[in-house]
C-alpha cells in the first residue's frame, strides 16, 4: 500500500491482483544509482577530469595566451590586458594596443553520443558472484546522469550475448542474464550501427564484460566455442574494433574479471581500436566509468 500511496506502482486492470511499476518508480531506482555512484566519485580523489586541451568554450581555464585576430574579445582578460599596457606604454602616456591584449582560454564541452554495452552471458552470474547488478546500476546511474545533466547528449543501451539488441531505459532494473555465449561482435555492430545514425561529433562506446567473446554468427548460424581464443572469434571481433577506430569511435573496456583470456583480448582490443581498458572490481566500476564518461564530454576547440 506504501508504494501504490507514493504512485510507484499501480494495480494492473489486465490483471486482477497483480501490480505493475509506473514510470516514477525507474526513475527514482535510476536517481539512487546515480546518487550512490556519482556522490562517490565527487568525493573521490581519482582525476580532476581536465583536459589538456583549450580553446572556445564553456568553462575559464588556467592558461593565457596573446590576442590574435578572430578571438572572441569576450574572452580578454581584462587585468592582464592592463598590466601588459602600463609595462609597455607607461602610466603618463597610457595607451592600449592589440600588442597588449591577453585571451584567457576557455575549455569547451562537446555533445556526446555513446553507446553502453553490457555482457548478460551465463558467466555474469556464475561462482556465486552476481556481476550484473553492479552493472544494471551503472547503467541506470549513468543514463540518469545523461538525461538530467547532459540531456542534449545521447545514450543508448544495447546487452549481448549470443546476439545483441537494444534496451530502452525504463526497462534496465529488470534485465536478466540467459543461458548465453559473448557475441562481443554482435555487440560492436549494432553500437557502430547506432552511432552511424547520432549527427554529433564526439561519439564512444562503453563495455562491460566479464569474459573473452566466444561465438559469433556465420552465416547465419551461431559459431561457438567456450576453450581458449578461437582465432576466428577473435579475428573477427578485432577487425570490428579496426573498423570502429576508422569511425573515430573510441572503446572503453571495463573488465570485471580477471580471466587471463579475457585480460589478453582485451590487450589486443584496445592496440587496434586505440581505446582504454580498465580492470574494476565491481565495487569501483561506476567510478571508472564516470570519470571516463565526464573527462570524454572535453575536447579541443578553436
Amino acid at each position: 500500500q506504501d508504494l501504490k500511496d507514493k504512485g510507484f506502482i499501480e494495480e494492473d486492470g489486465e490483471k486482477p491482483g497483480f501490480f505493475k511499476v509506473k514510470p516514477k518508480a525507474g526513475q527514482t531506482i535510476r536517481k539512487r544509482s546515480l546518487d550512490e555512484i556519482f556522490g562517490k566519485l565527487k568525493k573521490s580523489g581519482k582525476g580532476n577530469h581536465r583536459t589538456p586541451f583549450s580553446g572556445m568554450g564553456d568553462e575559464t581555464a588556467s592558461e593565457t595566451r596573446r590576442f590574435t585576430f578572430g578571438d572572441e574579445t569576450r574572452n580578454i582578460d581584462a587585468t592582464s590586458s592592463l598590466k601588459n599596457a602600463q609595462i609597455n606604454h607607461g602610466l603618463d602616456d597610457f595607451m592600449m594596443t592589440e600588442e597588449d591584449l591577453v585571451i584567457r582560454e576557455m575549455e569547451a564541452k562537446t555533445l556526446t553520443s555513446t553507446v553502453l554495452m553490457i555482457d548478460i552471458s551465463h558467466s555474469m552470474i556464475l561462482y556465486g558472484e552476481d556481476r550484473i547488478t553492479p552493472a544494471k546500476n551503472v547503467a541506470m546511474a549513468l543514463a540518469e546522469l545523461i538525461t538530467t545533466r547532459y540531456p542534449k547528449d545521447t545514450l543508448d543501451i544495447i546487452v549481448f550475448g549470443n546476439q545483441a539488441w537494444p534496451v530502452e531505459i525504463k526497462d534496465l532494473p529488470y534485465l536478466q542474464v540467459g543461458p548465453f555465449h559473448t557475441n562481443t561482435h554482435a555487440g560492436l555492430e549494432l553500437a557502430m550501427d547506432i552511432l552511424r545514425r547520432r549527427k554529433t561529433q564526439n561519439k564512444q562506446i562503453f563495455m562491460i564484460t566479464d569474459g573473452k567473446p566466444t561465438c559469433i554468427i556465420e552465416n547465419g548460424r551461431l559459431y561457438k566455442n567456450s576453450y581458449g581464443l578461437d582465432r576466428k572469434i577473435i579475428n573477427k571481433t578485432l577487425n570490428q574494433a579496426a573498423r570502429c577506430r576508422r569511425s573515430g569511435i573510441p572503446v572503453t573496456t571495463f573488465m570485471i574479471a580477471s580471466d587471463p583470456y579475457l585480460q589478453q583480448f582485451v590487450r589486443d582490443f584496445t592496440k587496434i581500436n586505440h581505446g582504454r581498458a580498465f580492470y574494476s572490481d565491481l565495487k569501483g566500476l561506476g567510478e571508472y566509468i564516470f570519470e571516463d564518461y565526464v573527462r570524454n564530454r572535453r575536447k579541443k576547440t578553436r
